[in-house]
């Protein structure tokens, strides 16, 4: 007798790491998901080009609420670069506009790479999936409408040279970049520099943040249980934010959207100073909202102690409903 299939639940919240191939853009994964497994709401924090592959960061149901807390997060790419060659996209996709010589040393090579190091002012590509009046460039840009956007400040956190193939003019790099870098434009701005120009024909995206490759998922090779099984809770998600612990009585009034106050906490969890984003959670551990801290550990402590009611943080975002806390 076959095995009853497992019946999906179309309400679990949280972060799914996928680890997307080359082909489909960071629209259809999430189309992908929402339609295979009917949750109401998905999103991704961080686009990966069609021709790119590896993370992609999902946010599932109330786990879409969350996608801010990663989208400045420094993202680690895997690239190859072919010097002497330059498209209209930056990548290997789009139409070849010129095949010049590269007579650069690998010494040079290197030296050139690795000179980007730190922040610059970068020009997103043409063809991109930014946006210019609600329309994507690489919209306008199949359109004939190219926009060219100012540029924009960057960082290079570092950048290692892996291999240069002097004969085929290949360079594979490895690098860590500030939220909104182009690899493709970078590789484009270190061509220019060689005075060859370059295109990029593969990169493959290993780390954002506190994610990695390793923990995430191909879909088109799991089953149904797999992938839920690999969703990761919203309260481990965010776990490595300092945090307060509210008193059992007052669960329901914070989900309904009460401020917090020092009466109404029962213990603190880790450091934080005035201004930060803490979790607000019960006994159990469940997280019930993400506050803005309104005073520091230190002086919640000694208000507690001498049992002086004030208001210590401010509610940012209610993330469970009653009787149902993810």
């Amino acid at each position: 007798m076959k095995a009853k299939k497992k019946e999906i639940d179309t309400k679990v919240s949280g972060i799914l790491l996928v680890n997307k191939p080359v082909g489909p853009t960071s629209h259809d994964i999430v189309d992908y998901i929402r339609k295979r497994f009917k949750f109401k709401k998905v999103g991704h924090a961080g686009t990966l080009d069609p021709f790119a592959e590896g993370l992609l960061v999902i946010g599932i149901n109330k786990g879409t609420r969350i996608l801010e807390f990663f989208k400045d997060d420094t993202k680690v790419y895997t690239a190859k670069a072919k010097l002497g060659l330059i498209t209209e996209t930056f990548d290997i996709t789009g139409e070849v506009r010129e095949e010049n010589e590269c007579n650069a040393t690998e010494k040079k090579i290197i030296a050139v790479f690795e000179s980007f190091v730190g922040k610059y002012k970068q020009v997103p590509p043409a063809y991109s999936a930014r946006k210019y009046k609600g329309k994507k460039l690489y919209e306008l840009a199949r359109q004939g409408v190219i926009i060219r956007l100012p540029p924009k400040l960057v960082e290079i956190k570092w950048l290692k040279v892996e291999h240069v193939d002097i004969s085929k003019k290949i360079v594979r790099f490895s690098t860590e970049v500030s939220s909104g870098t182009y690899i493709r434009s970078l590789a484009m701005d270190v061509g220019y520099k060689l005075g060859c120009g370059a295109t990029l024909i593969e990169l493959k995206r290993i780390k954002s943040g506190r994610f990695k490759i390793e923990n995430a998922i191909r879909l088109e090779n799991a089953s149904d249980e797999e992938v839920l099984d690999n969703i990761i809770p919203i309260r481990k998600v965010l776990d490595f934010l300092p945090g307060i612990v509210i008193k059992e009585d007052y669960v329901k009034n914070v989900m309904n959207g009460a401020q917090i106050y020092s009466t109404n906490v029962e213990k603190l969890m880790g450091n934080f100073g005035k201004g930060e984003r803490i979790r607000i959670i019960n006994k159990n551990g469940d997280l019930i909202a993400i506050a803005i801290s309104e005073r520091t550990k230190n002086f919640i402590n000694t208000l507690m102690k001498r049992g002086i009611k004030d208001r210590v943080a401010k509610l940012y975002k209610v993330l469970g409903d009653v009787g149902d806390i993810s």
